[in-house]
């Protein structure tokens, strides 16, 4: 129990340690926000036009999808910082200090969750200035946000162990996307899943994406009762299905992103 909390301990020295470079280097806090703000503004006035959702305003409808894939294209930001810290030798002084090994990653990963934080709440303004409205209760709002940064939180311990087994943060940013974008792209998140191709579309309806965004839409009541949701379990049930993908997710990439870190320091 003792190594558990001293693990949490020291995890707050490092988010602390994570958080004070950003202010020290505002740049990236000012690029995450920018590219979802161009999102924002690229789907609702250029691609918006043309796309119609039954019973939806579209730009409702595009604010969820444009929230999930932004919090996981910000989870590449722990995949890339700690294959930086990798190749500066930050590791290599951390393992040089009476601390934790998991600490390392923990501070990392919470330090991210603040950078989500911060692009959601620049995101909603911008969708707000938009067109896009709330129309849930406060408690249903607050699940939803809560839900998207559990999601990016659990992302980025994927992007951890891409970042702990590279050597550079280019290769992060080259290798993730490659699973990002076809992620984030086969969903539901700028289109509806009705009119894909079938392979494509039983992809699309149970991809967590999916499910995190349709979550995020009934949450903060952007959707019509009147249209029927497409008769998938994950789509229908998908608070609870992207709570089981987070789950699974945590469990299986917290303990492999723990042992690639012990054997990146080591190497």
């Amino acid at each position: 129990m003792n190594a558990v909390v001293s693990a949490f301990a020291d995890g707050a020295v490092i988010t602390r340690r994570n958080l004070l470079k950003i202010k020290r280097v505002p740049d990236v806090l000012v690029f995450s926000t920018l590219s979802p703000i161009m999102f924002v503004l690229l789907f609702a006035y250029v691609f918006g036009s043309a796309i119609e959702v039954p019973g939806v305003n579209y730009r409702e409808f595009l604010m969820a999808g444009i929230f999930v894939q932004t919090v996981v294209f910000g989870a590449t930001w722990t995949g890339a910082s700690l294959a930086e810290d990798l190749q500066k030798g930050i590791i290599d002084r951390f393992r040089t200090l009476p601390m934790s090994g998991s600490a390392v990653l923990l501070g990392r990963t919470a330090a991210d969750v603040g950078i989500n934080l911060v692009t959601f709440v620049v995101m909603a303004l911008s969708g707000l200035v938009v067109g896009w409205r709330i129309r849930s209760s406060v408690p249903e709002a607050i699940l939803a946000v809560l839900l998207l940064l559990t999601f990016a939180y659990a992302i980025s311990w994927i992007m951890a162990v891409v970042g702990l087994s590279v050597r550079t943060p280019e290769v992060v940013n080259n290798a993730s996307f490659i699973v990002i974008f076809p992620m984030t792209f086969i969903a539901n998140t700028f289109v509806p899943t009705d009119n894909l191709p079938s392979v494509v579309k039983f992809i699309a309806e149970w991809n967590p994406v999916s499910s995190v965004t349709q979550a995020a839409r009934e949450l903060f009541g952007n959707t019509n009762p009147v249209v029927p949701v497409p008769d998938t379990w994950a789509l229908r049930n998908p608070v609870l299905y992207s709570l089981i993908w987070i789950a699974a997710v945590l469990v299986v990439f917290m303990p492999l992103a723990i042992h690639q870190y012990r054997r990146a320091a080591s190497r």
